[in-house]
């Protein structure tokens, strides 16, 4: 299959930065990076209108950069609570997409889309979980996402408290413990 070059208008993770020529499979060009106005075609015009637009290009480029990095500075550590229903072994029913978490981090006050959140994969159980959120293809922060069952169980896992079936098993571990410990005490009060 050929392939199609490519001026990066942009840094692309896995692929180039901005200028690079870059040879990408049709389907990629055509369907990612020209829409999203990522790239441009390498074709001997656009070649020169690209060196000739260089300049403002990577000065839009460093100013976008810059916000980006003030913004990550001023958000420091950036969580969201998500509450959905659950079972008792903590299995949520569904999951918690990319969607879920650009939503409620707006409505905490950090604009982004759901195109921004990098999620190795939808979290499916309650409790504490990291997500990526790409602010500039060069500056990334993460942020902490908890799911629970309600919000005072969210507010117990934001402290590190276990709940739920995790808490339950600790507690009967502690109380076989306990339990163990006595009837140790009892037998050497009897010896």
């Amino acid at each position: 299959m050929a392939h199609v070059e490519l001026i990066l208008l942009q840094r692309v993770e896995n692929l180039g930065q901005m200028g690079d020529i870059v040879r990408v499979k049709p389907g990629y060009a055509r369907n990612f990076l020209l829409p999203q106005k990522k790239a441009l075609r390498a074709s001997k015009e656009n070649r020169a209108q690209f060196e000739t637009q260089r300049v403002q290009l990577e000065a839009s480029n460093l100013r976008r950069r810059q916000e980006a990095e003030r913004i990550a500075g001023t958000i420091g550590a950036f969580s969201v609570v998500l509450i959905r229903q659950a079972g008792e072994s903590g299995s949520l029913y569904g999951s918690v997409t990319a969607r879920d978490i650009a939503e409620a981090a707006t409505a905490g006050g950090l604009g982004i889309t759901r195109a921004q959140v990098i999620l190795p994969h939808p979290i499916k159980t309650v409790g504490l979980a990291r997500a990526q959120v790409t602010l500039h293809p060069e500056v990334a922060i993460t942020i902490t996402v908890n799911v629970a069952r309600s919000p005072e169980e969210a507010e117990k896992q934001a402290r590190g408290e276990k709940v739920g079936l995790a808490a339950a098993v600790e507690a009967d571990a502690a109380q076989a413990a306990e339990a163990a410990a006595d009837l140790d005490l009892g037998a050497a009060l009897n010896a």
